[in-house]
């Protein structure tokens, strides 16, 4: 298959690359209009029981939520005595484009629910005309932009969903424009002193652009049938230019070498596309069915990180397996031009990473028990740990809409704003049985207040004021508290904090279906790479250790507050965020098997030839470390520089993935592979007769 696609290849060579570029072009200016399309929510379970009961609400009682709430605080006197001039602000803001109607603590007759706990503060709600998001985070850019700040003797804060998904897109899009402008230089320089040549070295920067605009194009015409958040743009920069820097380094690597091995030009292409090509193939699809697992999850945040890495994966399998093999037939030798540095390409035996592997060979069961015992160090802070979903919290403590969250929080007794809902069927009960279970909620611990709500001919509505945050580990325990309470049969529990419990619910009961199926396919790919029965049980159970041990440090640095000077400032709110844990998890993960097949290839092209264990794993670490450190040194950059987004969801998984790379760089690739490789000696290569026809060669 790839000697063939090598041939055809070669004879195209520049139809291909030009084909290439105009699609290029044509993916490029259609998939900028991803940008407009993305959103910032999609933390919701859409089956579960809190979003029928928003339904519900919605089309039978047609209430909307307030997209923007305004804290109205008093510099003299208190609310009560400002009513005048709080009932003209409230009118200013009605009569705004884009806003349907407003309730304020004044227009609705000073409902002590909306006063704040030392009555100096109200709230005036803000309800949208258009329940698009698009036009929701537009309208509220603009009133927290006209109204957020002085009013005469008030001062006025601006929160909700509609300003915190606002906030967090603007700077979402300033910080990949500030990491991207830091990760490309260095990442350009880096590849310079790894080829020392102008043309080899751009040839990974053109694939990873490559792969970046195509996805975007690919992800916007998923966005056409599906929400996408606006968090994945964040991964197809990361993964696009990441991935398509190494594939381009494993082929442009291996193509150079052929070369100055005496191989013409048509021949180091055939060479390299069968054996660097072939790993760049299996190395997506693994990379693809560990990712594209997140599809599994009910929320949408999540899916969207599935669509973004296939897209993204895609396009660079696609990049370095067309137009790259058609550009390095049309250089040929000339891909060595404007040489800044001399680097050694002809691949030695003997070096210094083939006698770091002698070495760890030599005492494999010591090497192996100490690289265990560090690992397992790392992983020991996992104690304890607690998981949230993002709220406001994952802004900068100095942007506004943190500013007036956290008031929000300090000042008012409870989540007026969002009230846990209770729906009770008319038809359920008798009227003592609801108000004894409406005087059951009102007697739970933290319940501060009881709203009376509306009634259709289906349901009675009850609201309950909380004073715990909603999206917190105690909201959810709450809610759980909530739902053991006997109730009239048929009744339903929402609410924000009712959605952040389901929402981790449908993260935690699809768990096990994800690690399954992530764990089959990966063996499945593997063994078909490999050949072995034993490598792919290996590789996922350091893969699995790796993984404990990135999320422990993880733990150490963003809950328990060591080396915070290392990703910068950020609000501590004691948990790590589920969704991105799990996004973190999954990434590291699919990468280190990226990395696994790099080694394993060398080392079985070794194998193959009639070498030893000791031998084949020496020479082909000796041959693949370099690029494999490069790679990794270069994928730890780009995502190490998403540390310096403003936004701590970010900061999270750049500082994640960066770290399990250099983890799996060091101390899984150079220490615990070549130990485990010698324990098995030629056990490693063991499979029954009858499934080798299953692997796939060339």
């Amino acid at each position: 298959m790839f000697e063939r696609l090598a041939h055809f290849l070669i004879r195209r060579r520049k139809a291909a690359l030009a084909l290439s570029l105009i699609a290029l072009l044509v993916l490029g200016s259609v998939g900028t209009l991803l940008f407009s399309r993305m959103q910032s929510g999609g933390y919701s379970d859409p089956g579960s029981e809190s979003a029928r009961v928003w339904t519900i609400l919605q089309e039978d009682f047609k209430i909307e939520a307030a997209s923007v709430v305004l804290i109205v605080d008093s510099k003299k006197g208190d609310a009560a005595s400002n009513s005048s001039e709080a009932l003209a602000l409230e009118k200013k803001v009605a009569a705004q484009p884009g806003v349907d109607r407003t309730v304020s603590y004044w227009s609705a007759g000073n409902r002590k629910e909306f006063l704040s706990k030392d009555g100096k503060a109200g709230y005036i709600f803000v309800f949208l005309s258009n329940s698009d998001e698009a036009s929701i985070g537009a309208t509220s850019r603009v009133l927290q932009n006209e109204f957020d700040g002085d009013e005469g003797n008030l001062r006025v804060y601006a929160t909700g969903f509609g300003v915190f998904s606002s906030s967090v897109n603007d700077l979402i899009k300033s910080d990949l424009a500030k990491s991207e402008s830091i990760a490309i230089p260095i990442t350009f320089i880096l590849l310079i002193l790894v080829f020392g040549s102008l043309v080899a070295s751009g040839m990974p920067l053109l694939v990873g652009l490559f792969a970046i605009i195509g996805a975007f194009f690919g992800v916007w015409l998923i966005s056409l049938f599906a929400d996408v958040s606006i968090f994945a743009l964040n991964l197809i920069t990361g993964l696009g230019l990441g991935l398509g820097i190494d594939y381009a380094l494993l082929m442009v690597n291996r193509f150079r070498e052929e070369l100055h091995a005496g191989k013409n030009v048509e021949e180091a292409v055939v060479r390299t596309v069968t054996t660097a090509g072939r790993t760049i193939f299996f190395s997506g699809l693994t990379v693809a069915v560990t990712l594209g697992s997140l599809v599994l999850f009910p929320q949408y945040f999540l899916k969207s990180f599935a669509y973004a890495s296939l897209a993204v994966v895609f396009m660079a399998i696609v990049a370095a397996l067309i137009p790259l093999p058609a550009m390095l037939a049309i250089l040929g030798h000339k891909v060595d031009k404007g040489v800044v540095r001399r680097s050694s390409i002809t691949p030695k035996e003997d070096g210094g990473w083939s006698r770091i592997a002698r070495v760890v060979m030599h005492r494999p069961v010591r090497v192996a028990f100490v690289a265990l015992l560090f690992l397992g160090v790392l992983i020991l802070p996992l104690k304890g740990v607690l998981f949230s979903q993002v709220d406001e919290r994952v802004l900068p403590a100095s942007n506004k809409a943190a500013i007036a969250a956290q008031l929000q929080q300090d000042r008012f007794a409870g989540a007026i704003a969002n009230p846990i809902q209770f729906l009770i069927p008319v038809s359920a009960s008798g009227s003592y049985e609801i108000e004894t279970y409406k005087s059951e909620i009102a007697q739970q611990e933290h319940i501060v207040a009881m709203i009376p709500g509306a009634e259709t001919k289906d349901y009675i509505q009850v609201q309950a004021v909380s004073d715990i945050a909603p999206r917190t580990p105690a909201g959810e325990n709450q809610i759980l508290k909530l739902r053991e309470i006997p109730a009239p049969n048929g009744t339903l529990i929402g609410g924000v904090a009712a959605d952040y419990a389901d929402s981790q619910g449908g993260i935690k009961n699809k768990l096990p279906i994800v690690v399954l199926w992530i764990v089959i396919a990966v063996l499945l790919l593997l063994f078909m790479f490999t050949g072995s029965i034993i490598l792919p049980f290996k590789a996922i159970a350091l893969n699995f250790i790796s993984l404990g041990a990135t999320i422990g440090v993880m733990k150490w640095i963003f809950v328990d507050g060591h080396l915070n000077w290392l990703v910068g400032s950020f609000t501590n709110t004691g948990t790590l965020d589920t969704s991105m844990l799990v996004l973190v998890a999954v990434t590291t993960f699919g990468l280190s098997m990226d990395y696994e097949l790099f080694l394993l290839s060398r080392i079985k092209e070794e194998h193959d030839a009639g070498k030893g264990t000791v031998d084949s794993v020496a020479i082909g670490l000796q041959r693949s470390a370099r690029i494999i450190t490069a790679a990794a040194a270069l994928l730890a950059i780009i995502f190490a520089s998403f540390i310096l987004s403003g936004v701590t969801s970010i900061k999270i998984l750049g500082f994640g993935v960066a770290f399990a790379i250099l983890l799996d760089a060091t101390i899984i690739r150079a220490l615990l592979v070549p130990a485990l490789m010698r324990l098995f000696g030629e056990k490693n290569w063991w499979a029954p007769k009858a499934f080798k026809r299953f692997t796939v060669d060339h």
